[in-house]
Parts: structure tokens; C-alpha cells; sequence
């Protein structure tokens, strides 16, 4: 008996057959989802969500008033913990920038883990 020719499979049957098995999406799937997120962000747009900001600190108050650019609480403290050479406590850090307990410890934890300032001793912190 004579072997029948199978009819091969073309490649972009092939590869058309793999992106719909493992959920691949294809250019027409990323361009309707962009269309999506651009409407998105028309309306966000004209209900003014976007252009709300945060509600701004006192620091940032104070330093709108005078015509500087708002800093990062971060860059506050640490210009606290830079005044002093001898170094700093905790009690007059929070004295100077007004946080509460648990937003200064975050960040003088992450300034230490940044290296950016050292801790002389227990509550006495200086810049590096």
C-alpha cells in the first residue's frame, strides 16, 4: 500500500494554535486594551481625579510659602540630622519636623539601611 501525503501544517497555524493554548495575546488584544485605558484616562481626566493632589504637610506649606520646591519628608529629616555634627536625638528630630513616632523611626530606619546617616548611640543619630 502507498503512503498517503499528509497536508502539513502551516507555521502560522502553528503558531496561532500556540497563542490561543497558553493565552498569549496578540497586537489586536494589546491595541483594544490601550483604546481601553485611554478612555479611562479621558474620563479621569474630565471628572478632575487627576489633577487632585495629595493634601500637602506643614513643611510643605512652609516651603511653598517662601518659593521652594517641596522635599520628600526623607530629605527633611536628614537635613534635621545635618545640622547637628554631634549628632541628634530622636526627641529633637521630632521636635524640629513634627512627625509622629512611627513615621520618623520609618524613616530614620530607612536612612540607616540607605547609609546615609549612622546611629552614634541608642536615639543619637549623625550623617554620613
Amino acid at each position: 500500500m502507498a503512503k498517503k501525503k499528509s497536508k502539513s501544517v502551516s507555521f502560522d497555524a502553528m503558531v496561532k494554535f500556540f497563542m490561543q493554548h497558553y493565552n498569549i495575546p496578540t497586537k489586536k488584544d494589546i491595541d483594544r486594551l490601550a483604546a481601553k485605558i485611554d478612555r479611562l484616562e479621558k474620563r479621569m481626566q474630565a471628572s478632575g481625579f487627576l489633577d487632585k493632589r495629595r493634601t500637602s504637610t506643614a513643611a510643605d506649606r512652609r516651603a511653598a510659602a517662601i518659593g521652594v520646591r517641596p522635599v520628600s519628608d526623607s530629605d527633611t529629616v536628614l537635613e534635621v540630622i545635618r545640622r547637628f555634627r554631634n549628632g541628634v536625638g530622636f526627641s529633637d528630630i521630632q521636635a524640629r519636623t513634627g512627625y509622629n513616632d512611627k513615621k520618623l523611626r520609618n524613616i530614620i530606619y530607612r536612612l540607616g539601611k540607605l547609609d546615609r546617616i549612622a546611629r552614634k548611640r541608642r536615639g543619637i543619630y549623625i550623617a554620613r
